[in-house]
């Protein structure tokens, strides 16, 4: 397994735990890391995240993550032993809401 897909996986599962115990905004809501890829450097990592709502939930919901970013480094810094934490850049997940249109299509075709 390339280092890079540890590190995916690691970082995944740390922004989540920190995104679940540790960010109390309100407009955040209900946020899910769904990937996280890190670029061959290490230099960067994209958080793709999904929202349950509306579109002005998403809308706030990566503000608040945006926002945040150096707070959620800082704490990434105290829970793993990197020498650099990658610079996080959100990106809304949209692939479930994509794939609950794709079947509403299929679903009206066939009846």
């Amino acid at each position: 397994m390339p280092r890079t897909d540890k590190l995916d996986s690691l970082l995944m599962r740390e922004i989540s735990s920190i995104l679940q115990t540790e960010i109390s905004d309100p407009k955040l809501g209900f946020a899910t890391v769904s990937e996280v890829r890190v670029a061959p450097d290490l230099s960067t990592a994209k958080v793709y995240v999904s929202f349950l709502g509306k579109n002005y939930a998403k809308r706030d919901g990566l503000e608040v993550l945006r926002r945040s970013k150096g707070y959620i480094k800082t704490l990434l810094a105290k829970r793993l032993s990197m020498r650099k934490i990658p610079d996080l850049t959100f990106v809304v997940d949209d692939s479930i809401d994509k794939a609950a249109k794709i079947e509403e299509i299929i679903n009206k075709n066939r009846g």
